[in-house]
Order: structure tokens, then C-alpha cells, then sequence
């Protein structure tokens, strides 16, 4: 089976860059309980999945600032310093990703982010401009991990057959549907352990 494979498919968030709402809401609100309390009932994962899936950014602010008027100051940081919560590169991953590109080993992406956050971030992070022969984007497609349809769209767009992907994520559940999708998956949890994996499919040379 190793030998069959030679493509590599990234996750960018939280395998390439860093993002973590913590990094803003430990600012905006410095108690530890009010904050957990926020995220998990006003700005939730669930309700960031929305943009993810294509819903503009200033509905998903009004909407919510209409439903928590007392904490609309809190809803509007979420967009408008959004990148707060991305302070950077995981370390050793964007190595990786250049040492693979480097051997000629084709790359791709499938990433759930809004399409405009996602622009925003490749001007910030110019090797997710270079490095990839397509990207996947959830808010672009308006399909979302771990549904089976966003792998599909990358293998059929890209003329890809699933046995010879490597897939990399660091959540689990979109690491399992690649699998179902036909994929080997790598669940991300740092670069070193990525690092030996690669190796392990005879994709790193050195």
C-alpha cells in the first residue's frame, strides 16, 4: 500500500497555521470562565462553521449581534479581528510542506475556511499561494469536512485516485471520512510525528 503513494493533501488550520479564538478572547475578556462561557454559547464552533460553509461574514455578525445585543462589541471582533486568532505558522509543518514541494511531490489542500478570511490568509502566508496545486476551499464549494462530498470534489476536479493520497488533519473525524473516501490519513499532532510518517509512505527523502 506505501508504495502506491504519491500525493499529499493538506489541512491548513491547526496543521499548517495556527488558529485558535483563545488568542483574541483572553484579551476581550480576561476571565477564564466568562470566556468559556462566551465561545461555548455566543461564538461557537458551530456557528463559525456557517462562514466556513459560505455565509458572508457581516450576516453572520448580525445575526448573532441581533440575538446577544449585549455582547455585539464581542460578535464583531470575531470578523473584524480575526486574525488575532491566527498567530502564525505550526512549527516545522511549512518545512515539511517545502521539503515535499521541493522532491516534486504533488499537493493539494482541502481546508474548511470562509472564502474571504481564506484570500486574506494566503496574502498573509504567501506559501499557501505557491505551494499547492489546488485548493479545496469549504466556503467556496459550500461543502464541508467531514462530509464525503469536499474529498470528492478535490479527486474528481484534480483527475486524483484516493489510494495514492496521503491526507493530514488534525481533526479526527475528517481524518476518518478520508479513509472513507478512499485515502491514507495522517492525524496531525505536530510535525515530527508527521515528519516520520511521511517517511514511513516513502514520501521524504532524507
Amino acid at each position: 500500500m506505501s508504495d502506491a503513494i504519491t500525493t499529499v493533501v493538506f489541512d491548513i488550520g491547526n496543521v499548517l497555521i495556527e488558529w485558535n479564538p483563545e488568542y483574541l478572547y483572553r484579551e476581550l475578556i480576561p476571565d477564564a470562565d466568562a470566556r468559556e462561557e462566551f465561545l461555548a454559547t455566543v461564538c461557537t464552533m458551530e456557528w463559525n462553521l456557517q462562514q466556513d460553509l459560505g455565509r458572508p461574514w457581516a450576516e453572520a455578525v448580525e445575526v448573532l449581534s441581533r440575538q446577544h445585543p449585549d455582547k455585539a462589541e464581542l460578535v464583531a471582533a470575531y470578523d473584524e479581528r480575526w486574525h488575532d486568532m491566527v498567530p502564525g505558522e505550526i512549527p516545522g509543518t511549512p518545512d515539511l510542506l517545502a521539503q515535499l514541494k521541493a522532491q516534486g511531490t504533488p499537493l493539494y489542500a482541502i481546508t474548511n475556511f470562509s472564502e474571504d478570511k481564506f484570500a486574506q490568509t494566503q496574502e498573509r502566508f504567501p506559501f499557501l499561494k505557491t505551494s499547492f496545486r489546488d485548493i479545496v476551499v469549504s466556503g467556496i464549494e459550500k461543502e464541508i469536512k467531514p462530509g464525503l462530498r469536499i474529498y470528492e470534489i478535490l479527486l474528481e476536479r484534480n483527475g486524483l485516485r484516493a489510494e495514492n493520497c496521503l491526507f493530514i488533519d488534525d481533526n479526527q473525524h475528517n481524518v476518518e471520512a478520508a479513509r472513507k473516501a478512499g485515502m491514507a490519513a495522517h492525524h496531525f499532532k505536530g510535525a515530527e510525528g508527521l515528519r516520520a510518517d511521511l517517511k514511513h509512505f516513502g514520501l521524504l527523502n532524507g
